[in-house]
């Protein structure tokens, strides 16, 4: 019995540690981005074996999950742009960004939560490269996106990132 308040302080502090630091909820950085009056929904995906494989080869990054969640804006019925939300790991912790896409083009990122130290956050001088770039353009680091003194692992996953949302919205939500 004595060890039931130890054991409980564990387990908070290891699935404490195991999730990301949110910073902005997924809804309010959709509204933010959209419109604060727009409908937001959100939807997790299942991706099949097909289109795995082929997003994985358009993005030319290795994928963890084959789950990713899509938030949709509405306003007067019409769809007005997505978020679409990447969890991928930094160092030894991972970090949650969300990919703002419109009319074929990437509007903007927001970096929703981040595990690791705060330094290697990256700045919003830095996140706002991420705008107006066209979804069939697949970002490099260093070729297209110049890296961060000292948080070079952060800005590899948001770039590598951003390859993953683009083959997400090309294959399932462009309208073809």
């Amino acid at each position: 019995m004595k060890h039931i308040p130890l054991l409980s302080l564990l387990i908070f502090s290891l699935t404490n540690s195991l999730s990301a630091e949110v910073l902005l909820s997924p809804i309010d950085a959709m509204k933010e981005n959209y419109s604060q009056t727009a409908t937001i929904n959100k939807k997790n995906i299942l991706l099949s074996s097909k289109a795995f494989k082929k997003i994985q080869s358009e993005a030319k990054v290795k994928l963890q999950t084959k789950i990713y969640r899509i938030y949709t804006a509405k306003k007067d019925g019409k769809t007005v742009g997505y978020g679409i939300l990447i969890n991928k790991k930094v160092r030894s912790k991972n970090a949650v960004v969300m990919y703002f896409i419109a009319n074929n083009k990437l509007e903007g990122i927001e970096i929703i939560a981040f595990n690791e130290p705060h330094e290697y956050i990256p700045s919003k001088t830095w996140t706002s490269q991420f705008q107006n770039i066209p979804t069939n353009r697949m970002l490099k680091l260093s070729r297209n996106i110049p890296t961060i003194t000292g948080a070079t692992l952060s800005a590899r996953s948001v770039t590598d990132g951003s390859r993953i949302a683009f083959a997400i919205y090309n294959e399932l939500l462009k309208e073809k």
